[in-house]
C-alpha cells in the first residue's frame, strides 16, 4: 500500500520568543488538517518529531496536538525522537502505521524550541546525540566532529574551504526566496570564504558560516493511503523510502564516507526504480557544509573527491539540473531539530505540486530528500512524485 502527502503547514523558523512548543505544535497541526481539508475526527493517529533533550525539559510532548481540535481527543499520539531526523522518523513512523492497514489518514509533526536556552548549552544537548561512551570525541559537541570530518576529507582530497563557502553562499542566496526561512538575506561568496569577526572560525576548517542556524519552528504534514488520495486535490506519492542506521562511535567507521548516507541513497533510488538523474531537486541535510558536499557524493552526483565541481559547474545551483537546497536548506532556512525532516517533506511536496512560490523550481516531477541523525548515523532518504 503507498502512502501521499495530501497537505502540509510550514510555520516561520527562526527565533520566535513569543510561542512555546506547544504553540508552535499546535498551530502547525490546525493549519496542515486545514490545508488539507481534513478535519480532526477523521484523523487516525498523530506522529510527532521533536529531540526534547534538554530545549524544553519536563515537557510530555506527545499529546500537546490534541489541544488544536477536541475531536482529536483519544487519538493515538506518539513522539518519535532519532536525534537531527526526529522529523523523518515521525513520518516514517506514519507510513508504516498507514502501509500496516492500522490508519488511513496521519497527521505528522515536526517541532522544536531551541532558542530558550543559551549557545553553550545548546551545544551540550546535540552533544548529547554523540557516543558518550568513546574517548577522545573532538570538543565543542557536533561542530568539532563534523569540523574533524572537512578536515578528514581535506586530507585526502585537498583543501576546500572555498567550496564549502560556495555551498553557504548559494543556500543564503536561495534562502531569500524561502519566506519560512530564519535568515533571508544573501552573504555573497567573499564573506563565506573569509574569517572575520563576523565570521568567525568555529571549528577548523569550519567557519560560523559553515554551521547551521540555531532556530524554532514547526511543520506538518497530513498523510493518507492510497485508497483515499483521490479524495484530495493535491497528491504527492512517497515512491521510496530508505532508512539506513550506522554505528554511533566515530572510532568504528570512517565518517566522512558517508556509508550510511551513500546505502540509504542507493536503497531509496532502487526502490523507485529511477536513478539520481531522474531528480528534479533534492532537499539534503546540510547541518553543516561538509554534509552538503559529502551528500553530493554520496547520492551518486559525482565521485569521492570530485563533489566541488558540481558547484563550479552549476548542476546544484537554482536553474542548474538538479537543484540542491533550493529552500536554503538547514544553512538558511533554518534547523529545528525535530522540525527539519518534516520540513524538508513539506517544502519537497510544495515544490511537485508548483507551489512554491519565489523557491519553485520549474517543472518539478520528482525530489528526493535526506535527512540525517547524528554524524551520518540515522540516515533517511524519501524520494516523492507528485501524482495528482
Amino acid at each position: 500500500m503507498s502512502v501521499s502527502i495530501v497537505g502540509w503547514a510550514h510555520l516561520p523558523f527562526g527565533r520566535l520568543d513569543g510561542l512555546s512548543l506547544e504553540d508552535l505544535i499546535v498551530r502547525a497541526a490546525r493549519e496542515a488538517m486545514d490545508h488539507a481539508g481534513v478535519s480532526a475526527d477523521q484523523v487516525d493517529g498523530i506522529w510527532l518529531g521533536n529531540l526534547n533533550g534538554g530545549f524544553t525539559p519536563d515537557i510530555f510532548a506527545s499529546s500537546l496536538a490534541l489541544h488544536a481540535d477536541p475531536a482529536l481527543r483519544w487519538k493515538p499520539a506518539v513522539r518519535l525522537e532519532n536525534a537531527c531526523a526526529s522529523g523523518s522518523a515521525a513520518v516514517y513512523g506514519a507510513c508504516d502505521a498507514i502501509e500496516a492497514g492500522r490508519a488511513r489518514v496521519a497527521l505528522v509533526i515536526g517541532a522544536e524550541k531551541m532558542t530558550a536556552v543559551s549557545g553553550a548549552d545548546v551545544t551540550r544537548i546535540l552533544g548529547q546525540c554523540a557516543y558518550s561512551g568513546e574517548d577522545g570525541n573532538p570538543p565543542g559537541g557536533f561542530p568539532g566532529i563534523f569540523g574533524e570530518i572537512a578536515k578528514s576529507y581535506f586530507a585526502e582530497f585537498g583543501d576546500h574551504s572555498a567550496t564549502l563557502a560556495r555551498i553557504a553562499a548559494k543556500n543564503h542566496a536561495n534562502g531569500v526566496a524561502n519566506p519560512w526561512a530564519h535568515m533571508r538575506r544573501d552573504l555573497g561568496f567573499e564573506f563565506c570564504n573569509t574569517v572575520s569577526d563576523k565570521n568567525p572560525m568555529i571549528a577548523a576548517p569550519l567557519r560560523k558560516t559553515d554551521c547551521s542556524l540555531v532556530s524554532d519552528g514547526a511543520a506538518a504534514l497530513v498523510i493518507v493511503d492510497d485508497g483515499r488520495a483521490a479524495d484530495f486535490p493535491r497528491a504527492v506519492a512517497v515512491r521510496a523510502r530508505a532508512q539506513v542506521n550506522d554505528w554511533l562511535p566515530l572510532g568504528s567507521r570512517k565518517a566522512a564516507s558517508f556509508e550510511g548516507p551513500r546505502r540509504a541513497w542507493t536503497q531509496s533510488l532502487q526502490a523507485a526504480g529511477c536513478t539520481v538523474n531522474d531528480l528534479s531537486l533534492a532537499e539534503v541535510h546540510d547541518c553543516f557544509t561538509i554534509a552538503e558536499l559529502l551528500s553530493y557524493e554520496a547520492m551518486g552526483l559525482a565521485a569521492p573527491g570530485q563533489g566541488h565541481r558540481l558547484l563550479e559547474e552549476g548542476v546544484v545551483m537554482r536553474g542548474g539540473r538538479l537543484p540542491v537546497n533550493a529552500s536554503g536548506g538547514l544553512k538558511a532556512k533554518g534547523h529545528p531539530i525535530g522540525a527539519t525532516g518534516v520540513s524538508m517533506h513539506a517544502v519537497s511536496a510544495m515544490q511537485l505540486c508548483g507551489e512554491a512560490g519565489d523557491m519553485q523550481v520549474p517543472g518539478a516531477t520528482l525530489a528526493g530528500v535526506f535527512n540525517m541523525g547524528g554524524a551520518a548515523v540515522a540516515n533517511y532518504v524519501s524520494i516523492l512524485e507528485r501524482t495528482r
